[in-house]
């Protein structure tokens, strides 16, 4: 159990004082009973701001991210943390990306305020699958599925070589390519070790998370469970 104002701050309702604010002002209930003691040892499941549920302890969700957007906190342009509700983004501690995707690169992106997981699904040692939709400027020659797969493809600056990827060809300027790493630019990066370049990258599925019937910025919570790795 903790205070029921710490417990509102962390979720990002407001600062101290604006919690506080709300306490007062008999916005906040615990077990359905107007609560203005901001001292109060609370469970979360038992408070309720202006009568509505409060946001899950732990969010995970899965955002379609658009093009032109970045996955930072910090730098210039437009952030995909702009596409969350305002309230999430005062979250202590921050919602952060699980991974990063490129400005250019469209698709699932996942994001939560679990470090544990982040972690896990990031780790090199847990091979988590990446599927991505690949658009070239030039037709493919026909031997990249062998060397995407041969475990020995070497990228630039890199001291040691990508691990296998299974690529599926489409048709002469379209493939797709699963990952079981996240190298930096990597599908980039590969297609220009075999004298190819990437036009148009979109991820369409991250572990067992697809886009699903979202929209282009649209995003869902999701939970654990739905995260088979």
């Amino acid at each position: 159990m903790d205070r029921l104002d710490k417990t509102l701050t962390s979720l990002g309702y407001g600062s101290r004082k604006e919690v506080q604010h709300l306490i007062k002002n008999g916005q906040v209930a615990v077990c359905g009973v107007v609560s203005k003691d901001a001292k109060q040892k609370v469970n979360h499941a038992d408070v309720t701001v202006d009568g509505e549920p409060l946001d899950p302890k732990t969010l995970i969700l899965v955002l379609y991210k658009p093009m032109n957007y970045v996955c930072s906190h910090n730098d210039a342009g437009r952030l995909i943390y702009s596409l969350l509700p305002s309230r999430w983004q005062k979250r202590n501690p921050k919602i952060s990306t699980i991974g990063r995707l490129d400005g250019d690169t469209t698709g699932v992106i996942l994001l939560t305020d679990d470090g544990v997981l982040n972690h896990a699904l990031t780790s090199p040692k847990k091979h988590v699958a990446k599927l991505y939709e690949v658009t070239l400027a030039s037709p493919v020659r026909g031997d990249e599925a062998d060397i995407f797969s041969s475990g020995t493809l070497m990228l630039h600056g890199d001291d040691k070589p990508c691990m296998s990827a299974k690529l599926t060809i489409i048709d002469s300027h379209n493939v797709t390519v699963e990952l079981t790493e996240g190298r930096y630019h990597q599908v980039k990066r590969m297609f220009a070790a075999v004298g190819n370049k990437v036009v148009k990258l979109h991820r369409k599925q991250f572990a067992t998370i697809e886009i699903g019937d979202l929209q282009e910025g649209q995003y869902k919570i999701i939970c654990k469970e739905d995260i088979l790795f």
